[in-house]
């Protein structure tokens, strides 16, 4: 099963470039970030054109989440728990092909000295209890999306140039950290420990993206009954050379089958 995630920066501006890669890069399942637009506007029959499900969770202008699959999605749950003032589409978790994935679209936090900071902060205690939850029913899980944390100085271009920045950040750090120590798998990092210059996100301004000025700020981390069945995971940097690109590009794993029952 290969498991894609690609925050496409407004589904409106890039709906050409989405269907080009499901059909391209084919992958079971997408997860989805920054639709911006509402749910009544998801072009479900342009995708469901391409042999695609989706669950969708959006709001107007900012933020929206979805998740896309080739296999029926059941058990949809909209809205990270721990919170029930916030009304914020950053998060959407589902049962599809056996196991449990969710996108997330964690707060970007800056600037840190507003209220912004704090809200990130809290919202990545709210994803580490939530888990911690998902861990102790021992399912097999994905949570991916973007994090809008760099975890190590490795993934980003320039310390000096995010050192005051939300992404890199040492609480964003610390509390990225936090979400992984309880016993999940950076399914890039497994695969690449020591890869340098492996972005995800590179900024519309100066050439970033020519220049290899980048981030990697989109992860998928596994729970250990997906770690152990993970084969494969890479950045496809295609989508971001094309016109009209979102600034990130997809990042996508590929777990095999599970082993049979022994009984």
């Amino acid at each position: 099963m290969k498991i894609a995630s690609w925050n496409v920066n407004s589904i409106k501006a890039r709906l050409p470039n989405l269907i080009e890669y499901l059909k391209d890069a084919a992958p079971d399942v997408l997860l989805l970030q920054e639709l911006k637009l509402v749910d009544e506007q998801f072009p479900e029959l342009e995708i469901g054109d391409v042999g695609y499900n989706s669950a969708v969770w959006g709001q107007p202008t900012y933020n929206g989440v979805a998740i896309l699959s080739k296999m029926p999605i059941s058990d949809v749950k909209r809205g990270l728990p721990g919170d029930d003032d916030d009304d914020h589409a950053r998060y959407i978790e589902a049962e599809t092909g056996g196991i449990r994935v969710a996108s997330l679209y964690l707060p970007n936090g800056n600037p840190i000295d507003s209220p912004k900071f704090s809200y990130k902060l809290a919202w990545m205690k709210r994803l580490a209890i939530h888990a911690r939850e998902l861990l102790e029913r021992e399912e097999a899980f994905v949570l991916g999306g973007d994090y809008n944390v760099g975890p190590t100085e490795a993934d980003v271009f320039s310390v000096n140039a995010v050192a005051t920045d939300a992404i890199f950040r040492p609480e964003s750090r610390a509390a990225f950290r936090e979400i992984v120590y309880l016993g999940l798998t950076d399914a890039f990092r497994a695969l690449h420990p020591d890869e340098q210059r492996a972005y995800t996100y590179w900024s519309y301004q100066a050439g970033s993206f020519r220049k290899g000025q980048g981030l990697r700020i989109d992860h998928l981390l596994l729970s250990p009954q997906l770690a152990d069945r993970l084969v494969g995971c890479d950045i496809d940097k295609k989508p971001r050379a094309q016109e009209k690109a979102s600034d990130h590009t997809p990042i996508w794993c590929e777990i095999s089958d599970p082993p049979p029952s022994p009984w």
